[in-house]
């Protein structure tokens, strides 16, 4: 049998295109090598927001006196933590593996490589089978990166050095844990361990955590972090793993501070390796596939979408480029738009982006005006926030008036930004903002407070 299309890897990309698909008619096989879900579901997204959940449960609890709330002595069991991490990853991949077979999906468990082309399509071998597709969504998402410091690769083999999967599993917390690495899997993991009890140490070689986030919301989050007990070591280079103890420099220096176990967090990079893209030719750079607007690579029917075309390495930016790749199989209009992309850190406060910060529009020559709010603008964050120092930052194109940026830190940002990501989707302009009618009392408001700044 030859399938209408063959997607290799089963993550938030490859699942979803399966099952689009499916639904639409076309006959797909799904080759996944670990579980349905991906990275995401199993090892990442979802597992990491249960722990966070759990710490954030544990931190209300704690310091309920200030809302009126006196709670005995509240302790955090990890092991209780981590199983029911376990049930929500159960029962969201049992989710998926429904939906699968409701659209006819046809899973098949193994590792694949593409072995080359036939008069029919493409052939991929998974074990010792063979199968034909008239088309390939390659999804193989991605691994963390292992950077070739010093004892990290020995520390890898025998459990003293971390990456985003062993983090997720450990059975007891760590009386000391150094996070090499300050972006958003870094900081999540921070946040929980530092709550479950572990003192917590994060070595970034940049002068800001957070990545690409604004830098004013990246420092609000940095001094909730410090205030909570977590030490930061901006602007330092690790040089050298040893077991208990993590070497830095800062500044011509060399530092060590002490480590039960060492979280490697400094990014992730496409998995392409042993693919067998070279057997039909398809173009790489820099271990990324390359792919235009509709998802397509430079060979005829093959697509990739994900974390494994490198372009903007989110979940949810992969279920839309399943999607364009599915509707442009089908022969519908659809391009992949990357500008109004939402970002989140699911710390405690929350973080929640969108669009361009300062810094981003600055480089890009765009000439804007921002407006920031203090979110004690927000009724409903008074109520529920005390000493909260959240702030809404909004930005517009000068020129237009058009929204291009909206940047938060505070309760419900990840729940909130979608709508500002909405918004500058839609290209909406200030006076057309400020004829919605928001909710009240909602912390959602703070954006309309923003915009009648300008």
């Amino acid at each position: 049998m030859t399938y209408d299309l063959i997607v290799i890897g089963g993550g938030p990309a490859g699942y979803l295109a399966a099952e689009r698909a499916g639904h639409a008619g076309l006959s797909t096989l799904l080759i996944e090598k670990r579980s349905v879900g991906g990275v995401c579901l199993n090892e990442g997204c979802v597992p990491s927001k249960a722990l966070l959940y759990s710490a954030k449960v544990f931190d209300n609890a704690r310091h309920g006196a200030k809302y009126g709330v006196i709670a005995g002595k509240v302790t955090l069991d990890h092991a209780a933590v981590m199983a029911r991490k376990n049930k929500v990853i159960k029962t969201l991949v049992t989710g998926v593996k429904g939906k699968l077979k409701k659209n006819k999906v046809v899973v098949v468990d193994g590792i694949a490589e593409i072995t080359g082309k036939n008069t029919e399509g493409y052939e991929v071998k998974v074990d010792k089978d063979t199968y034909s597709g008239k088309r390939l969504l390659i999804a193989t998402g991605s691994a963390p990166i292992v950077p070739p410091i010093p004892g990290v690769k020995e520390g890898i083999d025998n459990g003293y050095v971390l990456t985003n999967r062993e983090v997720l599993e450990l059975k007891e917390v760590p009386k000391s844990l150094v996070i090499v690495g300050g972006g958003v899997i870094g900081l999540e993991m921070a946040s929980y361990y530092n709550s479950a009890g572990s003192s917590v140490t994060v070595i970034e070689m940049l002068n800001k955590i957070a990545g690409p986030t604004d830098g004013e919301i990246s420092e609000i989050l940095m001094k909730n972090y410090e205030k909570k007990g977590v030490a930061f070591k901006l602007g330092c280079k690790v040089v050298e793993v040893k077991p208990g103890a993590v070497v830095y420099e800062s500044n011509g220096q060399t530092f060590t501070v002490e480590a039960d176990k060492v979280l490697l967090s400094i990014g992730r990079r496409p998995v392409t390796e042993g693919l067998g893209l070279e057997k039909i030719g398809v173009q790489t750079e820099r271990g990324s596939i390359k792919v235009d607007e509709r998802g397509k690579t430079n060979i005829p029917e093959v697509y990739a979408a994900g974390d494994v075309n490198g372009t903007s390495m989110l979940a949810h930016t992969a279920y839309r480029e399943a999607e364009v790749c599915i509707n442009t199989i089908l022969g519908k209009k659809d391009i992949m738009r990357y500008n109004a992309i939402p970002a989140v850190i699911y710390t405690n406060p929350e973080v929640g982006c969108v669009g361009e910060t300062e810094e981003t529009a600055k480089q890009k020559g765009i000439e804007f005006e921002v407006a920031k709010l203090s979110m004690m603008y927000s009724g409903r964050y008074v109520a529920e926030n005390e000493g909260g120092d959240g702030i809404c930052k909004v930005l517009i194109d000068k020129k237009h008036r058009k929204l291009i940026g909206v940047h938060m830190i505070g309760n419900y940002a990840s729940e909130i930004i979608y709508g500002a990501g909405l918004m500058i989707e839609t290209e909406m302009r200030v006076n057309d903002i400020k004829e919605l009618v928001f909710p009240h009392p909602t912390v959602c408001e703070i954006i309309r407070e923003a915009i009648f700044e300008f």
